[in-house]
């Protein structure tokens, strides 16, 4: 009975996750066969996920899809956050000042999680990154940021747990190189992200500390690549260093 009932909350977390890569929402059959399940076994999870109101069939359509009633879990945690409360108002102005996407991470493992996206008011261009999304430490400005600020062997241990969902030819696949550039990010302050998690995606990123030095959290300015050249890349990193300090200012560090 208690793997059955462990194996039925693996199956239905696998169902919420595979929703949440879909906001318009997915069919019974399509969902089923996209996360290794029966027809009827889906059928039943999302039965149970919709009267709990964390699902919902469009009548319309037939298609699945998950409510904001996540939203209320997931907003519990965000704002006990004080980096995320402090950083808000100043990444705002950033994005508007750029007139680029800018983005705070907060680091979970291996991976970075997105807890802010602020667009700028043109919306230049659009990202696959949105709150929630995770990506590995390895592939991002925001999570080699962080790394940079950990010490060596911590990076050895999240090397091995790493795996980019979806790596680019520019995703990092030797440590050493890795090694090397932490150490140059570690002096200047500051990460370059070179289409290493998105093609055709050029970020920069710095590392918000805690009080023991350890990046409580990340933030980036993120761009098309042929409009994040080394020239602008030079332009902007004046911007997000001072962007940082303000945070860290207002945070009391």
């Amino acid at each position: 009975m208690a793997e059955s009932s462990v194996q039925s909350l693996d199956r239905a977390f696998a169902l919420l996750e595979r929703l949440a890569l879909h906001p318009r929402g997915m069919g019974l059959v399509e969902l089923a066969d996209s996360v290794g399940l029966h027809k009827s076994t889906a059928h039943r999870l999302l039965s149970s996920l919709t009267a709990l109101g964390y699902v919902v069939k469009d009548s319309g359509t037939g298609r699945y899809r998950l409510t904001y009633k996540l939203l209320t879990l997931s907003n519990g945690i965000l704002e006990d956050m004080d980096v995320l409360s402090a950083a808000k108002p100043h990444l705002d102005r950033l994005s508007e000042e750029t007139g680029e996407i800018v983005h705070l991470m907060v680091p979970e493992g291996a991976d970075g999680v997105y807890i802010y996206k602020s667009d700028p008011p043109l919306g230049r261009g659009q990202m696959r990154s949105r709150v929630g999304l995770r990506a590995s430490l390895i592939c991002t400005a925001a999570g080699k940021a962080i790394l940079s600020s950990l010490p060596r062997e911590e990076v050895f241990r999240l090397w091995e747990l790493s795996a980019p969902a979806e790596p680019t030819r520019h995703t990092f696949t030797d440590l050493d190189a890795l090694l090397a550039q932490l150490d140059v990010i570690r002096v200047q302050g500051w990460a370059v992200d070179d289409e290493e998690n998105e093609p055709g995606v050029r970020c920069i990123g710095a590392a918000i500390p805690d009080y023991q030095g350890r990046a409580a959290a990340a933030m980036s300015i993120s761009a098309n690549a042929a409009r994040m050249t080394e020239t602008q890349i030079k332009v902007l990193i004046p911007l997000l260093l001072r962007c940082r300090e303000e945070i860290c200012r207002d945070l009391g560090l």
